[in-house]
């Protein structure tokens, strides 16, 4: 059996990108022998409008039979391949001669009349970045916002620092660190909805004009590309106001730019995780199977191997939209430089399915990993009591300043309060009370400030903000969101 014969009897369903990555979600739209699915779709569709407009006479036309359309979708890209390969070197006319032996002769005539290639290709392309969102990533992240969100709320209150620089700052919940995450997903995932409706398909010719379609009369320019619109609908797709052979690029760029953002926050809540579960911060911990191992040779070694791909998977993904910008061009009505560069889009949902796959990814109970996630509150309260003697620097420089303080009261904290409450080992407060003594003004100020403020100075943990009520807040707008777009 030689290897043209192998493919033809086993479908392929390798999804592009690195064979390690393959979703399975995706397959059905991106499989590598699926990938001409969506370019049947809309052949049929041109024949059925052919039909419809009565070009296909009635007695053939009646011929495109339910049977022989699903034989139309089920034609193979490996068989096209050989084809392409051996006789036509042109990938839809490979498709056409494909299509043309299972259809009648009277019918097989009309195939791909009067498109071009990128007719078919480029609305396909719209078909199936569309159909692997709404078969795909949109019910996933319905999913992961459901379960972030009781993430949130369960941990809107527990204390943790919040860190700039890799600095301990100002007090947080873990609600919020979550909340952030959160609030920037459904951001992301309402774009991405909205530039997925706005997503066009056309059939507008070799250089966009319609060219065939009015000179040859399979429109009227009464009705302004009546065959496009005719063929477009059968798809629920809206043609472009203009195109020229392609698509204009940027309603899929942003469509896919979009997934990117999306991955990007994924990528954000992995490296989050991952800096919170090194040793000598251990506020989380990731869930460790029976039988998993974290080194080839480290036993004691718990790697958080999950939250690194969900970074791993953000690079990836921005070093695949450099090929969406180089898009963004081309030469006149279109040239063929970009056409290998197009075939990679499909990695970017790829990737960014890993990303939710991986939250998503159950055990033997059912628990999805980002279910499984555990917060250690003592290790936070541990961590928060490291530097709570000097976090509340910020609170107590103004009250300072708005006390009446002269000079600037923010050199005072950072020069002289510190360093004395680090080497003693006490709040700032005690050692302004300890300057208090020996200096009037410095005893006058402290009586101006108001007793409940005095008393947030030896409470750090009270100093927290409006992080719960925002945390909640965001809560609330993800789910009014994810109903909306579920």
């Amino acid at each position: 059996m030689n290897n043209d014969s192998f493919f033809m009897e086993n479908l392929n369903t390798m999804l592009p990108g690195n064979p390690r990555y393959q979703p399975k979600q995706m397959i059905p739209v991106f499989g590598y022998d699926n990938l001409y699915k969506k370019v049947a779709q809309v052949e049929i569709a041109a024949l059925e409008t052919l039909g419809e407009m009565k070009i296909i006479p009635l007695k053939d036309f009646k011929k495109l039979t339910r049977e022989v359309k699903q034989k139309l979708l089920n034609i193979k890209t490996s068989e096209v391949d050989i084809v392409e390969r051996e006789i036509t070197h042109h990938d839809i006319r490979a498709w056409v001669r494909c299509a043309q032996k299972i259809l009648d002769k009277d019918v097989a005539r009309w195939v791909h009349i009067p498109l071009t290639s990128y007719d078919a290709l480029d609305t396909a392309r719209i078909l199936q970045f569309r159909e692997a969102y709404e078969i795909s990533i949109k019910p996933s992240l319905g999913r992961v916002v459901d379960i972030f969100s009781k993430l949130v709320e369960e941990n809107s209150g527990k204390i943790q620092i919040g860190r700039t620089h890799g600095q301990h700052a100002l007090p947080i919940t873990v609600g919020f660190w979550l909340a952030t995450i959160l609030n920037r997903v459904v951001y992301n995932w309402e774009k991405l909805d909205y530039f997925c409706d706005n997503l066009t398909g056309k059939i507008s010719g070799a250089v966009g004009a319609h060219n065939a379609q009015f000179g040859l009369g399979f429109s009227f320019k009464k009705s302004q590309n009546d065959f496009e619109k005719k063929l477009l609908e059968k798809l629920n797709l809206k043609p472009a106001p203009i195109s020229t052979q392609i698509l204009p690029p940027e309603q899929l760029g942003y469509f896919l730019f979009s997934c990117i953002s999306l991955s990007a926050v994924l990528g954000q809540f992995g490296r989050d995780a991952r800096h919170l579960m090194r040793s000598e911060i251990g506020e989380i911990v990731e869930s460790f199977e029976k039988g998993q191992v974290g080194s080839s040779t480290m036993a004691h070694k718990r790697n958080p191997i999950n939250f690194e791909n969900l970074e791993g998977m953000w690079l990836r993904n921005k070093n695949e939209f450099g090929k969406v910008l180089d898009n963004f061009i081309s030469e006149h009505q279109r040239d063929l430089v970009g056409s290998s560069m197009m075939r990679d889009y499909p990695i970017i949902l790829i990737n960014l399915q890993q990303q939710l796959n991986t939250l998503l990814k159950e055990n033997k109970s059912g628990e999805t990993f980002l279910e499984r996630l555990s917060i250690n509150e003592e290790i936070c309260k541990l961590n928060f009591q490291k530097n709570a003697n000097v976090i509340l620097a910020e609170p107590l420089y103004i009250a300072l300043q708005m006390a009446g303080y002269s000079g600037d009261a923010h050199e005072l904290v950072n020069h002289e309060l510190v360093p004395e409450a680090q080497k003693k080992k006490c709040s700032m407060i005690d050692v302004l009370n300890d300057m208090a003594k020996k200096d009037k003004k410095i005893k006058i100020l402290i009586s101006k400030i108001e007793p409940e403020i005095l008393k947030l100075f030896k409470n750090p943990q009270n100093y927290i903000g409006d992080a719960k009520k925002k945390s909640l807040e965001i809560i609330k707008n993800a789910k009014k969101i994810s109903n909306k777009l579920i």
